[in-house]
């Protein structure tokens, strides 16, 4: 029984320390924008056919595949 007598004040404390940082979250912004992450992960900013994203051709001598250029499943197959 002696032991809630040091709980109820630490719960206390922990509650007025969430409220706390809770306020402090929403004062410096940080549920502004809760579907930007979610719309930027549909983004595809590595696509070279947007304008303005250019990407180098691969070189005819490589031999190599590389990656980027072609759809999983258009591979040229050798």
């Amino acid at each position: 029984m002696s032991v809630i007598y040091g709980l109820i004040p630490l719960m206390l404390i922990l509650g007025l320390a969430m409220v706390i940082v809770f306020f402090w979250t929403v004062r410096s912004g940080q549920y502004d924008d809760l579907d930007g992450d979610s719309h930027r992960i549909l983004m595809d900013d590595d696509d070279p056919r947007l304008p303005g994203k250019k990407k180098k051709a691969p070189k005819a001598g490589d031999g190599q595949k590389q990656q980027g250029f072609n759809w999983p499943d258009n591979d040229d197959e050798d």
